[in-house]
């Protein structure tokens, strides 16, 4: 990675990621998690503090990002919670087939290059009937909006960390085999709306019978 990316990019991800609203978000999506958790991209732990230690075992941290991992330190130690960090990028999960109950995603499937392969991996490692939970931000169903998005999007992905700001996150999550039981779209108030749009909500891998 380059000095942008390890020494930089995370402070400003961080910053972004913790906004007001954002973090009210992430208090209405992350208590869901129970059991096994895996964290696709976990950053700088921003969701530690809303995890109920009552209902989770461990969470696995997929984070391939130097400079994240080091900016956690702070928010894994103010935890009770079992993290063990996972290195690898999203695409390539070390975990055992159906070995987490939980798959949490908050801000991550927007960067991941092969979307597709990475959740993939999710339901892979999903136990049948487990939970994907998701809080993303991507393409927005409004044309000016959305006609800005594609615009933008090479140049920003350039400076944020690889961030696609034109993907429609419940088809790409549908499209992977998942059953959307939840989902709540809106702006995040103030925030600019081509990167505001979100998408909340959960899925469930559906038991084969």
């Amino acid at each position: 990675m380059s000095f942008y990316e390890n020494r930089i990019l995370p402070h400003i991800i961080d910053r972004a990621c913790s906004m007001g609203q954002v973090m009210k978000l992430r208090s209405q999506v992350v208590p869901h998690a129970r059991g096994r958790v895996l964290e696709v991209g976990m950053g700088s732990a921003i969701n530690m503090e809303f995890y109920d230690p009552e209902k989770v075992e461990v969470v696995y941290g997929l984070e391939p990002s130097d400079g994240m991992r080091r900016k956690a330190q702070p928010n894994l130690a103010r935890s009770p919670i079992k993290v063990e960090w996972l290195d690898l990028p999203g695409e390539k999960i070390p975990l055992e087939d159906h070995s987490v109950d939980t798959v949490l995603l908050t801000f991550t499937l927007c960067t991941i290059p092969d979307w597709h392969a990475a959740l993939q991996q999710m339901w892979r490692v999903l136990t049948p009937g487990g939970e994907l939970l998701f809080l993303e931000h991507g393409e927005s169903p409004h044309a000016t909006t959305r006609k800005w998005q594609h615009r933008i999007t090479p140049g920003w992905k350039k400076l944020a960390g690889g961030c696609h700001l034109n993907r429609n996150i419940a088809d790409l999550i549908r499209h992977a085999g998942f059953d959307i039981r939840q989902l709540e779209n809106l702006y995040i108030p103030k925030a600019p709306k081509i990167a505001g749009y979100i998408y909340k909500g959960r899925a469930v891998k559906p038991v084969q019978e």
